[in-house]
């Protein structure tokens, strides 16, 4: 605590700010959740619509696409409406984009039939689709509707820092970056666990649309018990100690912020480690990849008890991750973000090819499960670092949601082109290769933080 402010550490405050936090916190997981379960259902929908990789690809382009340029663009408007606004916003649009989605399931008049396993599985018979619809047309469709879930999902972590910027000290926001990172985890197992359940009971549209219920209701809790700043809370204003854009008495222009962050060094090269961050991401972790990878390598599906122990491998390890990371950054490093990045890279590196070793040593779906949870932990404690902690020190109270749209964008526009690649490898090569392709980005990544090794950001006065 050494370094905190007293008035961060009062009763009241901090039980107010609980209360914020819980509820932001969960709708923020749901996000996850109703972005997710794609994810998860990649391998089961492809079996029902008789889709190939690269129709699947389509979607590993278009959802990272749309939510890193939207994240970008809504990022000033975040900044300027207010971060519950945006939130309820971003949920609204969430959910009538999942409930579209699973209608997708009136269109299936025969599901396509297979036969074999694994990478020798063929298709005895396609789907069949009402209107004539192929299935390459119809993943097209749903591909677009996906896009516009993934415009409303660019609210939440914008909204998310742009709250607690205002209710967080800087000495206190690497153990923020771990519970950021928390609510991602928990989001991923709700995605990757919870709703295939909602699917093995009620069909796969309940995959999405039990999701965005859950959605529409922290909708109704985070609008009647949620409130943007400490100030609205009847608390005086606090210092947070970050940085700080706009003039003494506080006024902001967008273009101010902007103008900061545009042209800063330091913002571009977080970026860029954000940009690695979301090809690892996105290439092995976290993408729709890794359900067909479980599927083809080692028979397992959603209906195996291993699928669900490794997603909770995952999510346990990326837990443990964000705490470890965030509190050596606080703890150990003094709040300097950099450091303990360059080391999430440096294990990324190591898990990338313990993953490679577990396949080769032929350890099963036991050995895969555990190869992920290693690279989750790093993975998540570096994003974490990145998304949660490093956008609120930059960017400021005035400029979180702008300085968090510069770099959660970058990640999901480098991640959108893993989605054609990955396609074209897993089509064309085995999946030892999908996993070696990742090293390189979180080599560069460690390369590009290691630069910042001793920065802090500056308190009043900017940059």
């Amino acid at each position: 605590m050494s370094g905190i402010p007293s008035e961060f550490r009062e009763p009241g405050y901090r039980s107010r700010r609980l209360q914020n936090w819980l509820l932001v916190g969960f709708l923020y997981s749901l996000f996850y959740m109703t972005r997710y379960n794609f994810s998860a259902m990649a391998a089961s929908l492809q079996d029902v619509f008789g889709w190939t990789k690269g129709d699947l690809g389509i979607f590993e382009l278009v959802l990272p696409l749309v939510y890193g340029i939207s994240v970008v663009v809504n990022a000033p408007i975040v900044d300027k409406l207010g971060g519950r606004k945006a939130f309820l916003i971003g949920a609204v649009g969430v959910v009538f984009a999942s409930l579209a989605f699973g209608a997708f399931d009136f269109v299936v008049l025969q599901a396509a039939q297979w036969a074999g396993t694994g990478d020798a599985r063929t298709m005895l018979a396609p789907a069949q689709l009402a209107g004539g619809q192929t299935p390459h047309d119809l993943a097209v469709w749903m591909a677009m509707v996906w896009g516009v879930n993934a415009y409303f999902q660019s609210f939440g972590a914008l909204a998310i820092v742009k709250i607690n910027a205002q209710w967080f000290h800087i000495r206190e926001r690497g153990t923020f970056s771990a519970i950021f990172g928390v609510l991602i985890r928990l989001g991923l197992i709700l995605g990757n666990s919870i709703a295939p359940m909602f699917a093995n009971l009620l069909g796969w549209k309940f995959a999405f649309w039990l999701p965005a219920g859950l959605v529409a209701l922290f909708f109704f809790l985070n609008m009647f018990f949620v409130v943007e700043t400490p100030e609205d809370a009847g608390f005086a204003t606090r210092d947070t100690g970050d940085a700080v854009h706009g003039d003494a008495a506080g006024k902001v222009t967008v273009f101010g912020v902007l103008q900061k962050i545009v042209t800063s060094r330091l913002m571009w090269t977080i970026a860029i480690a954000s940009m690695m961050v979301g090809m690892v991401r996105r290439s092995v972790l976290d993408g729709a990849w890794s359900s067909l990878y479980f599927r083809d390598v080692h028979g397992i599906t959603r209906s195996d008890t291993m699928f669900h122990v490794a997603y909770w491998a995952v999510a346990i390890l990326g837990i443990i991750g964000g705490f470890v990371f965030g509190g050596m950054s606080d703890r150990v490093f003094g709040s300097r973000r950099a450091p303990v990045v360059v080391i999430g890279f440096s294990g990324m590196v190591v898990a990338l090819l313990i993953f490679v070793g577990a396949d080769s040593l032929a350890l099963g779906g036991a050995g895969a499960a555990a190869s992920f949870a290693i690279l989750s932990f790093f993975v998540n404690g570096a994003h974490g670092m990145i998304g949660g902690a490093a956008s609120m020190d930059f960017g400021g109270r005035k400029g979180a949601a702008t300085a968090a749209g510069l770099f959660d964008g970058m990640q999901y526009l480098a991640a959108a082109f893993t989605g054609p690649a990955v396609a074209w490898i897993t089509t064309n090569y085995d999946w030892q290769v999908w996993k070696l392709w990742a090293l390189p980005f979180a080599v560069v990544g460690a390369i590009a933080m290691a630069t910042l090794w001793n920065v802090l950001p500056k308190g009043r006065g900017g940059h």
